[in-house]
């Protein structure tokens, strides 16, 4: 199955609608309610932007959002699922109705609060500049008057036993409507990966392979506040807070070979982790009526703690465990900001838009280690600040048929990092750039349309990567951060045709400084590290067919996308970079008795990348629902039917030969069971985003 890819899915959801006519002579009735249903499109694609309809489809009965996104078209969460990428674009901006949100906030929002997810490809200038694709969560409003109330229930299986418990409730009186939702989890994580490095220069061939288990109860919750005060205006507060504690041993198996002198070396790391998140913003939206202006404005703040205590022990040889060394890392990153956006129609249906933004960041980490053999103490404090200022300029409208939308956003970065113990700065940066924006549809008749599209983007690295944290694997190997990563640069060109729903789409990007793994090694320390780091440049074609189709009960959706891709760097040997294809197909049929039946499936032929060459990879996952007495939601889910999640990476960098494996544990069965009752109507619940970095966060 390497190098060829077989995908199917399924998915639609019906609504049946009817109308009784009535005798000219018959009595009038009283009717006490009337519902008018439609049939819903699961999904929609205009120029090569997809939207999902996850609350009227059985995407609703998966077990978290990350799951639900892993899902879509094009998107892919990594095997730690702490990154999310999206094929051809790299990471998204995640917005929640306005807010901008990171990994953090989508493991707080319960899959059963979405109404909609939508994937940008072009996002204007509005959006922070690091924006090449936005994936826009809608959640869904009830328009039922009083108080709702979902409880949840999900229970999985993969090699471990994981239980997703949720409530979330809603309570709307006259101008006010409040938000509350608690979730506990349950989970137990399987993790693997392995690697085969040689340094030729050294005569060194390092192989470990290492697996862990973390044991993690989760607590999940958050409120909110609307205040409508008229019709243009209104009010809104939000708090949420996600903290757990993980409880996990690596173990890993060593193969070291340095000259003549053979280890074999079986390393036990006991882990002790407390992990918190929190987020609270506050929003005022106004209608100036002298000028016919929407002015919004707000404040957000971010908080992230994290520590970790770790007791690792060592076995050479089978000589018997002994202890290496105690390992306590804290790191702590606080994030204030504050935003105004002002945007005004004209008669003649132009707009413009213009807005700025201030952000202030601050993370520090302390690292401490404790040696045995021979006893020593490491002990290091690092404090990284950063500023941000943006303003941004958007104007939009048609001449004719021909609509068109062009933007410029400027930002200036300020980085200051140094150790506790030094007096001179690290990182002292202070940069400048401009980002402008450009789309143009020219709409051939109703059917027909070409888009062309311009946009210059930055991608800077979260604050915890720009940390000294670290993760001991075996005497000769640690994952590292790296606190001097750069900003990545990405110019991008793209030219789209659709004819109704069908698209095709053709785009070359060029990135300054791409961000990767890459591997070095300290001869004096006798350490390999592997850690992010700015490769010089990166260039790629994709091209890119949405083709779905519908056939009474059944609907499709297929995407298939081809993609040529070179990383390159002087330190790194360099391949033939050769074409690839990523293929997504989602396959529906609406049963009868409301049942509904899915398959979803993807895959990836073999990359050759320049630098990198990554295995195919292939998934298949299985859903089946049905809505029983009408409060509830029931539906069986298998993931990963074939067990075939695992894949390879090849690289050599710094003369140095890595040979990866990564398996990761997404063979799934899931039972779910929701719970509905009370009714709210007309709600007015809004929320928009601060903060336009909480995605570094993490």
């Amino acid at each position: 199955m390497k190098n060829s890819i077989i995908t199917i899915c399924l998915f639609i959801t019906a609504f049946g609608y009817g109308q009784k006519e009535t005798p000219k002579d018959s009595i009038s009735t009283k009717l006490k309610e009337v519902m008018v249903s439609s049939q819903n499109k699961i999904f929609t694609n205009k120029n090569g932007n997809i939207k999902v309809d996850v609350a009227n489809s059985i995407y609703n009965s998966t077990p978290s959002t990350l799951g639900l996104l892993a899902k879509m078209p094009n998107i892919q969460v990594s095997t730690d699922k702490e990154s999310i990428t999206v094929i051809g674009k790299g990471n998204p901006l995640i917005y929640i109705d306005n807010q901008k949100v990171g990994i953090n906030d989508l493991n707080s929002l319960a899959v059963d609060a979405i109404k909609s997810i939508e994937i940008i490809n072009n996002p204007s200038s509005k959006y922070e500049a690091s924006g090449r694709v936005v994936i826009l969560i809608a959640r869904k409003l009830s328009k039922k008057e009083g108080f709702e109330t979902t409880l949840s229930e999900i229970a999985s299986f993969k090699k471990y036993f994981n239980n997703y418990l949720g409530i979330n409730s809603t309570l709307k009186k006259n101008k006010f409507e409040f938000k509350a939702n608690f979730d506990y989890n349950q989970v137990k994580i399987w993790e693997s990966n392995g690697n085969n490095f040689t340094i030729p220069s050294n005569d060194i061939i390092l192989n470990y392979l290492v697996k862990a288990v973390t044991k993690r109860p989760q607590f999940i919750f958050g409120g909110g506040a609307f205040y409508k005060i008229n019709e243009e205006d209104y009010f809104s507060l939000n708090f949420s807070r996600t903290s757990q504690k993980d409880i996990f041993d690596i173990k890993t198996q060593t193969y070291n070979q340095q000259q003549s002198t053979i280890n074999e070396v079986n390393t036990f790391n006991a882990n002790d982790e407390k992990r918190s998140f929190s987020n609270g913003f506050l929003n005022y939206n106004h209608k100036i009526k002298s000028i016919d202006g929407i002015l919004f404005s707000g404040f957000q703040y971010s908080k992230f703690n994290q520590e970790i205590a770790s007791v690792i022990s060592n076995n050479y040889n089978n000589t018997g465990f002994e202890l290496s060394q105690n390992r306590n890392q804290k790191i702590y990153i606080a994030v204030f900001s504050g935003r105004f956006d002002f945007e005004k129609e004209f008669k003649n249906k132009t707009k413009l838009e213009f807005g700025a933004l201030y952000l202030r960041a601050n993370s520090n980490t302390n690292f401490f280690v404790q040696n045995e053999s021979p006893i020593s103490i490491i002990n290091s404090d690092y404090n990284y600040k950063e500023k941000n200022s943006a303003v941004y300029s958007q104007f939009s409208g048609s001449i004719k048929k021909i609509n068109y939308s062009f933007g410029l956003r400027a930002e200036n970065t300020i980085v200051k990092g140094k150790y506790q113990s030094e007096k001179a700065l690290l990182i002292d940066k202070n940069y400048t750039n401009l980002f402008p924006k450009a789309t143009v549809e020219i709409p051939i008749d109703s059917t027909n349309t070409i888009n062309l599209n311009y946009s210059k983007s930055i991608s800077r690295p979260n604050f915890s990567s720009t940390s000294q944290v670290s993760a001991y694997i075996n005497p000769y190997f640690v994952w590292s951060n790296n606190i001097n990563l750069d900003p990545t640069i990405t110019d991008e060109v793209a030219l789209s045709y659709q004819y109704k729903e069908k698209s095709v789409k053709v785009s070359y990007n060029k990135i300054s400084n791409p961000v990767y793994y890459g591997s070095s090694y300290d001869s004096a320390q006798n350490i390999l590290t592997l850690k992010n780091t700015n490769f010089e440049k990166e260039t790629g074609f994709n091209l890119e067919f949405t083709v779905p189709f519908k056939y009474k009960f059944w609907t499709v959706t297929n995407t298939l996308n081809f993609a040529l891709s070179k990383i390159e760097d002087s330190q790194a040997v360099v391949n033939e970079a050769k074409p690839y294809l990523y293929c997504y197909s989602n396959h529906s049929f609406k049963l009868p008795k409301e049942i509904e039946v899915s398959l979803t499936g993807w895959g990836l032929t073999k990359q050759q990348q320049g630098i990198f060459e990554r295995s195919a990879l292939f998934t298949m996952d299985f859903a089946i629902s049905k809505t029983l007495f009408k409060h509830f939601d029931c539906a069986i889910s298998y993931n990963d039917i074939f067990k075939q999640m695992k894949f390879n990476e090849n690289f050599t960098i710094n003369t140095i030969s890595a040979k990866g494996i990564y398996y990761t544990d997404s063979n799934l069965v899931s039972v779910s069971v929701k719970y509905s009752f009370g009714k709210i109507k007309n709600p007015e619940f809004k929320e928009k985003n601060i903060d336009e970095n909480s995605s570094r966060i993490r």
